[in-house]
């Protein structure tokens, strides 16, 4: 969100681009009337401030529960230039806001995978795109290492996925192919970037905005990568936006509402928007005149997915219910299944205090 109204009064704008513990890193805007004015003195200052500045919040806004993200617009009150040091006095309404990763003001979403090394898995794909879909961001795929694959096979690739709705930016970040392609999609925009470890997310960063994160090598034994970022921090880029590294994850939760995961598939959004179904609470499984099941790529993902949907919903119904007796347990690999509850307190041993407060007012009833 822009700040001109704020400007105007004089007030000191910025965007937090990191938080940890309760400091809070805030890029100051250039455009603020009081570093423009230090920016032109003349003759120049012998050291110019540092226009980012560590911040804590004010108290005021600790006691009405109002929480500062990393993306949040800010407005920072009594700079200290010389100790780099300031404090938050006021947050700008959030145009949008995702909860994992923690980030406000999110314009699209760069999901980042490989075409090979580790080797691309269309199940796990289809899975962080379900998870993208349902931010209601605008969701940009890219291919890195596409000098590992031939012409061929990377047309037959982009064919795969425009399938599924989707137009491939194929990228060598090693080789530098096609990385300025990219990074006409991010000007002026804020972008998360995620995807699994060891597609290059960090290197390709590195190469957009020519930051030194740490790159991890890929794993021989998982033919996975190790995880290399372990914070949310929003990098400034050189025509203007800002890109977000979040923390890597292998399998994003379906934690979606099952009646709404099937708009996440644009092919199916595309079946939707020329039949409807018969039943306006059509799962699209055996359901009569159903207009989404049949014969497209991943329908058998969204037929595992939505068992995912449902036995998460069904946990969270059990949790909310107190007389329920069953709980849902992880087995691994994936794999759950119910099991009986043990009965609360009945293997917990009784507290001394609590057993001499027993015999007390027992030694009452008894006089």
């Amino acid at each position: 969100m822009t700040g001109e109204n704020f400007s105007a009064t004089g007030q000191l704008l910025g965007t937090v681009v990191a938080v940890q513990a309760n400091f809070y890193r805030v890029q100051l805007d250039q455009e603020n009337g009081e570093i423009r004015e230090m920016r032109e003195q003349d003759p120049p200052l012998p050291n110019p401030p540092h226009f980012l500045l560590l911040c804590t919040r004010r108290t005021r806004l600790k006691k009405i529960g109002q929480q500062v993200m990393v993306g949040d617009r800010v407005v920072v009150e009594e700079p200290d230039w010389a100790g780099e040091r300031g404090a938050i006095a006021d947050v700008l309404p959030r145009q949008s806001e995702l909860d994992r990763p923690a980030i406000a003001n999110v314009n699209q979403i760069l999901l980042v995978f490989a075409v090979a090394d580790p080797p691309l898995e269309p199940y796990q794909l289809s899975r962080f795109l379900i998870k993208a879909e349902s931010t209601g961001l605008d969701v940009l795929l890219c291919l890195n290492k596409s000098d590992l694959i031939s012409p061929q096979e990377q047309q037959q690739v982009s064919d795969r996925f425009l399938g599924w709705g989707y137009e491939p930016i194929f990228i060598s970040v090693k080789d530098g192919i096609n990385t300025d392609q990219a990074a006409k999609y991010l000007s002026n925009k804020i972008t998360v970037i995620a995807g699994p470890s060891g597609v290059g997310k960090s290197s390709l960063i590195n190469t957009l905005i020519d930051a030194k994160l740490r790159v991890g090598e890929v794993s021989g034994k998982l033919a996975r990568g190790r995880h290399t970022t372990r914070h949310i921090e929003l990098f400034e880029l050189p025509s203007g936006g800002m890109l977000a590294d979040t923390p890597g994850f292998n399998q994003p939760d379906m934690d979606c509402i099952p009646e709404e995961l099937i708009h996440y598939f644009p092919e199916a959004r595309k079946r939707l928007a020329v039949a409807s179904c018969r039943f306006s609470d059509c799962l699209h499984r055996d359901e009569p005149e159903c207009a989404v099941r049949g014969d497209w790529e991943r329908y058998e993902h969204y037929l595992e997915f939505l068992d995912d949907a449902i036995a998460r919903q069904t946990q969270l119904h059990q949790q909310a219910d107190p007389e329920s007796t069953m709980k849902l347990k992880s087995k691994g690999k994936g794999q759950s299944q119910y099991e009986p509850k043990l009965e609360s307190k009945k293997y917990r041993r009784i507290s001394r205090k609590t057993q001499l407060q027993d015999l007390q007012q027992l030694y009452r009833d008894e006089e």
